[in-house]
């Protein structure tokens, strides 16, 4: 199989189109396509701790269960989505969000022998066993390249050694890797902070976290960017064989399903991805669907894979950040159905060309 053929087989198998209308008038699928009408309940501060403690916890203990590493294949394909992480100059720095056992860090490190790679994860067993993993290739350096640190980042965000706000882009002259006092991963500082990253991947990381927290996550992403960095996205898409798996009990939300292990699931359409990240200030580079049919030769089935793949970019001027998709309101909407609205302090109103930097805002991020 040629190069051509190859970036062809990860992208465009089949028309999402094609397969949309298949989906949306085959009568089995229809409780895939109805409103989901569960009213939220007030919660109290305890009570959505616990909720979140437990989307947590069931990651965790997902990946003890799986701590063998044999669960997630190196993802080989990462480089040919996204080859800026090869081109990119030396000593360029990413964060791999919910790295898992490395499926994503070790083809990152193998395919640029300068780049620095933190990464993060909820669970310190994974992290671990990452670490493992990571230490026992061949790779050059990997031991001064590869950073894991314990984060949970949807509901904690990041931590300040990332870009703290009295220097954003000095570097610090060196890093010492610890553990804190509850065996999770750390950083002691030469210096203030990291200085920021120059690329950000959420690869089948954000579908993970419940959807009324995505926007929040998404602007903790944006945060730890510096100026003109990018943020490389791959997740689940809509009507991904997996999703049409799920029964109707399964339904937690509209496109966001929870497995029987208490771990979720949410599946994308490309106006959701769009509104997330541009409502967060990111200026759109790519978004499609890709769309991949492979063969289980033992059962001899045909499955149809549907993921979203996206490259976002962080503008260069930090100070205007663009809500071209969100809109900005009073808070007015924060209760309207499939609309979560999030303070983004300072922004620029396009649409008033004259006008400065905002006093702040809010931005309603409408999930389609």
């Amino acid at each position: 199989m040629n190069k051509e053929a190859e970036a062809e087989y990860f992208s465009k198998d089949f028309e999402w189109e094609s397969l949309k209308h298949e989906i949306e008038n085959n009568p089995s699928y229809v409780y895939h396509l109805l409103p989901f009408n569960q009213q939220p309940q007030p919660q109290e501060e305890e009570e959505e701790k616990e909720e979140e403690s437990g989307d947590s916890k069931a990651w965790q203990m997902f990946h003890i269960r799986h701590s063998s590493g044999k669960f997630f294949k190196e993802r080989r394909y990462l480089l040919k989505e996204f080859p800026e992480l090869v081109s990119c100059g030396d000593f360029s720095k990413v964060l791999e969000v919910g790295c898992g056992s490395g499926s994503s860090v070790v083809p990152i490190l193998r395919g640029n022998k300068s780049i620095i790679v933190y990464a993060c994860d909820c669970s310190t067993e994974t992290l671990e066993k990452a670490k493992q993993i990571v230490d026992a290739t061949d790779i050059v350096s990997v031991q001064n390249r590869f950073k894991p640190f314990y984060c949970d980042f949807a509901f904690t965000g990041f931590p300040k050694w990332f870009l703290c706000d009295s220097c954003p882009l000095i570097p610090p002259p060196k890093q010492q890797e610890c553990f804190s006092s509850d065996d999770s991963y750390c950083f002691k500082e030469g210096g203030c902070c990291v200085g920021g990253v120059d690329f950000v991947t959420l690869i089948f990381t954000l579908s993970a976290v419940p959807l009324k927290r995505m926007p929040i996550a998404i602007l903790e992403c944006f945060s730890v960017l510096k100026p003109g960095g990018m943020l490389l996205f791959r997740d689940y898409g809509l009507y991904d064989m997996t999703m049409l798996r799920f029964e109707a009990d399964k339904r937690v939300g509209f496109r966001e399903y929870m497995r029987s292990d208490g771990t979720r699931s949410y599946f994308f359409c490309l106006d959701t991805v769009r509104n997330l990240f541009v409502g967060a200030g990111f200026i759109e580079l790519e978004l499609e669907y890709c769309c991949v049919k492979s063969v289980n030769r033992r059962k001899e089935k045909s499955m149809r894979r549907v993921w979203v793949h996206g490259k976002f970019q962080k503008p260069t001027r930090c100070g205007s950040v663009k809500a071209r998709v969100g809109q900005i309101c009073d808070g007015g909407l924060a209760n309207s159905p499939g609309c979560y609205c999030i303070n983004v302090g300072h922004f620029r109103d396009d649409r008033d060309s004259n006008s400065g930097a905002g006093d702040g805002g809010i931005v309603a991020v409408r999930i389609e």
